[in-house]
């Protein structure tokens, strides 16, 4: 009986090992496709349904992403400054941030294709950028859409993304030094806490 147990456990631990060793490029590739094909058949979402599409990215998207690096890296030096508690806030409201932006762009898809743009793996990497693009029908300009990864024990996670170039973490970088600058970082976290109880989503900038 001992050995079944140790054989299942076995078992357990090699499929946990296997979903973790899933190439960087194509966890972004498998969950944006997942992702869109729910959101070509759900004409809600494509009406503007927010729940439906915050419930989608929450689900899909969001176990990919290491927000508390996120947070580190846009708060910059200001990050040494919070306690444990005020940076597990900070995480959460940037989150709560992230979610919203993320969603409203999903309610504004409008058939637009992805491209998935060549990427190798080289040896030992754990940190990557994988480059895709947002190809807009009719004469829209196509949009570079590139995603930082990071190995980390669970697998490759999300850090960081750039939109035409622009990167999100930076994006909010010189706002939230400003916020910190006049009020400190519970200033700060005041004001991630309003925009999301108004449920404000912040556009990169171009």
């Amino acid at each position: 009986m001992k050995s079944l147990f140790a054989l299942i456990g076995g078992l357990l631990v090699a499929a946990t090992a296997m979903a973790q060793e899933v190439a960087p490029d194509a966890l972004v590739k498998d969950v944006t496709n997942e992702v869109l094909e729910i959101v070509r058949k759900d004409k809600d979402i494509q009406s503007g349904n927010t729940k439906k599409a915050i419930d989608l990215v929450e689900a899909k998207v969001l176990p990919h992403f290491n927000f508390t690096r996120m947070t580190q890296l846009a708060l910059a030096r200001d990050w040494r400054q919070a306690s444990p508690a005020q940076q597990k806030t900070l995480t959460d409201e940037f989150h709560t941030l992230l979610v919203r932006t993320y969603s409203k762009a999903l309610t504004e898809y409008k058939n637009q294709t992805i491209a998935f743009k060549p990427f190798t793996l080289k040896a030992g990497e754990t940190d990557v950028r994988v480059r895709t693009e947002i190809r807009q029908s009719g004469a829209g300009k196509n949009i570079e859409l590139d995603y930082w990864l990071e190995k980390s024990a669970a697998g490759w996670k999300v850090y960081d993304i750039e939109v035409g170039g622009i990167s999100l973490v930076t994006n909010y970088r010189e706002s939230f030094a400003t916020e910190v600058r006049n009020g400190g970082i519970e200033g700060l976290i005041k004001s991630l806490q309003t925009k999301n109880k108004h449920g404000e989503a912040t556009s990169v900038k171009k």
